[in-house]
């Protein structure tokens, strides 16, 4: 027992003798590895920085990324704030111009297809750059003039066939006696202005202002202040030009959202950024809209009917925006314009109604009995 005591004391202070004493010191916080501590959100502490020159650059250089995103998405909050302040505040005024209809509705019309002309003849002059020939000067001016002239020659003569006619006439006589070496081109784009900035869109005129039969059906008719113009103030094209614009509205938002959140599948290469997905659910928002105002107004009466009128609002809605797409795309520019804060130009906001109200006006003329009464 001895003996085996001695030989252990032997071996602890043989190896207390290699091995010098261990000092204990406080528990010190583990360091993570260089690698994950680059990944932390929070910068390396102040000894490593000193130590390791190469992580005080990186967190310096990391501070000035989060910085820069921060300020971006500050940037895209403060915009989309604005576009939806900007929206609101059109759709308010939209609407308190539809209901006034008259020379108030025509008037409206009239600064709108004025501003999408010169918007139009701009971007045709954009187009130069890939060969094309744009119109002179004088003439883009001469038929954005013109176009402002329709919705109020619509209002007074309800016609716009024959000026169109006429103004497409001069507008050839002018190109072909031009000096120089006049193009096609030239010719085709200012008779397509014409009909793209100012007949299509005085077919709203003719709908709001031109279905003068009373809504006898509509409930909110009934309670409309005389001074206001009393129920007769209700009629046909009111109530179709404020469905029409609401399912509008619908469309572009749903097929917005749901596109953004759900699209996978292209619908075109004219707009890539337009999916299968958010057609259909532009589609579904517009039908339902469209039948729940019927439902509201009591126009049209047949739900059959109402569903043939949000399906072709949807169709007129979607191919108005691809052809301005079009139209920006071979002009090489994202934007019509900048006149609207955070929503470009005014053929950016109203592309998708300048075929709809010649749609809606044939619709109601042509397929409703009664004008849908």
């Amino acid at each position: 027992m001895a003996a085996a005591a001695a030989a252990a004391t032997t071996v602890t202070v043989t190896a207390t003798r290699l091995h010098p004493p261990l000092v204990l010191h406080s528990a010190a916080r583990p360091q993570p590895p260089l690698r994950l501590r680059l990944l932390l959100p929070t910068p390396p502490p102040l000894r490593l920085r000193h130590r390791f020159p190469l992580l005080a650059v990186a967190s310096a250089s990391a501070g000035e990324g989060r910085a820069e995103e921060a300020a971006e998405k500050s940037d895209k909050a403060r915009q989309l704030q604005r576009r939806v302040l900007v929206g609101i505040a059109i759709g308010v005024g939209a609407g308190g111009v539809v209901v006034a209809g008259g020379w108030v509705f025509t008037a409206a019309m009239t600064a709108v297809v004025l501003a999408g002309a010169r918007e139009y003849f701009g971007l045709v002059r954009g187009t130069a750059a890939g060969g094309s020939t744009p119109p002179p000067r004088y003439v883009s001016r001469v038929c954005s003039a013109i176009c402002a002239l329709m919705p109020i020659l619509t209002l007074c003569y309800g016609r716009m066939d024959v000026p169109l006619t006429l103004s497409a006439f001069i507008i050839a006589i002018s190109l072909v006696l031009q000096r120089g070496n006049p193009r096609f081109t030239q010719l085709t784009s200012s008779v397509f202005g014409l009909f793209y900035c100012g007949y299509l869109p005085s077919f709203w005129v003719k709908l709001r202002c031109g279905l003068a039969a009373p809504a006898l059906n509509t409930s909110i008719a009934h309670n409309w202040p005389i001074l206001l113009g009393g129920q007769a103030h209700w009629t046909v094209g009111l109530v179709a030009t404020l469905i029409s614009i609401t399912s509008i509205i619908a469309a572009d938002t749903s097929a917005f959202l749901c596109g953004r959140a759900f699209g996978r599948t292209p619908l075109t290469n004219i707009s890539p950024k337009k999916t299968l997905e958010g057609a259909l659910a532009g589609l579904t928002g517009c039908v339902l809209t469209t039948v729940l105002l019927s439902t509201l107004f009591h126009w049209p009466r047949s739900l059959l009917s109402a569903t043939a009128y949000g399906i072709l609002i949807f169709l007129g809605s979607l191919f108005g925006d691809l052809i301005e797409s079009l139209i920006k795309r071979d002009a090489g520019v994202k934007d019509s314009g900048s006149l609207i804060p955070g929503h470009g130009g005014i053929l950016d906001r109203v592309d998708s109604y300048v075929f709809t109200g010649a749609l809606c006006y044939s619709f109601v003329r042509v397929a409703l009995p009664l004008y849908g009464v």
